[in-house]
């Protein structure tokens, strides 16, 4: 009788690897993730949380497109996305600029000159409304106001002071008016909308704060211009907002999610949209690990 030798054989189980950003990127239902920033993604303090900022950091490892989408200042901007060493569109001063992820100016439009005139002077007396002017890489304020500095924790940004006769009316993103009471400013957006029409987009960014750009200026219309150059469409596109300078951006996205403290009018004027927490919660941050990070772990 022959002598056989059996050797059991144990397959090798292969440890699975974690899916790398292309693979990750190949079942993203939104391509592109734009946020606003003050009421949004920053802290009641105006910063990025530690957990928010690694979130973003995450977040475009894995591929995905961010993009910051607010009514500041790119200059202010510029300075958040580079400490936090991420490649991020920033669509700023609500749309009327779009810089690139290496910084350069890629789109702007801005206030027509006559209506920039007549917008540093339409309430430059009045004692309890400020006005602010962006104005290229410069920000202008008719009265001191020391408090604005609080605005600016992540960021270096500072003002200087403007009579209406002598500040230029050319590379004027926005003017926006601030006030201690929303009803103060009620009364001015519906004379500028009365006066100036469609030849202005006029919102709320905060119930104390009134802002104009040109007309057909808004973060939805940037952030459609940047989908396109991603190769992407706007229903490829996830955003988050609590202002009515938020409006168009929101409705215009594949989704909008708006802030559970978003100003009542935004809730009314899109009641389909999805609420998520607040801010104070670090309610966007978690909103997309769970979309995101904890996905692609799975």
């Amino acid at each position: 009788m022959p002598f056989c030798i059996f050797t059991l054989f144990t397959p090798i189980r292969r440890q699975k690897l974690p899916p790398t950003p292309a693979e990750v990127r190949t079942h993203f239902m939104y391509h592109i993730v734009a946020s606003d920033m003050d009421g949004t993604l920053l802290s009641p303090a105006h910063t990025l949380t530690p957990f928010a900022r690694e979130t973003l950091q995450q977040l475009t490892q894995l591929g995905v497109n961010f993009v910051f989408a607010t009514g500041r200042h790119h200059i202010d901007i510029a300075q958040v996305r580079d400490s936090l060493g991420i490649s991020a569109f920033m669509i700023t001063s609500n749309g009327a600029r779009v810089h690139n992820t290496a910084g350069e100016l890629i789109f702007s439009h801005n206030v027509d000159e006559d209506i920039a005139r007549d917008l540093y002077n339409i309430v430059h007396n009045d004692p309890d409304i400020l006005t602010n002017v962006y104005r290229n890489d410069d920000w202008f304020m008719n009265r001191e106001s020391p408090e604005q500095k609080e605005f600016f924790q992540e960021s270096v940004f500072h003002y200087q002071l403007f009579e209406p006769a002598f500040l230029p009316t050319d590379g004027i993103c926005k003017v926006y008016y601030t006030s201690d009471t929303h009803e103060k400013l009620l009364p001015l957006e519906e004379a500028i909308n009365a006066r100036w029409g469609d030849r202005v987009n006029v919102s709320f960014s905060l119930p104390t704060c009134l802002e104009v750009m040109a007309g057909g200026v808004s973060k939805g219309h940037a952030l459609e211009y940047v989908a396109k150059l991603l190769g992407y469409t706007l229903k490829d596109c996830i955003a988050f907002g609590d202002g009515m300078n938020d409006m168009e951006m929101l409705s215009m996205a594949g989704k909008g999610c708006i802030m559970r403290d978003s100003h009542q009018r935004l809730k009314d004027a899109l009641p389909n949209l999805e609420v998520i927490g607040s801010n104070v919660d670090d309610a966007v941050p978690h909103y997309l690990r769970k979309m995101y990070l904890e996905a692609s772990a799975d």
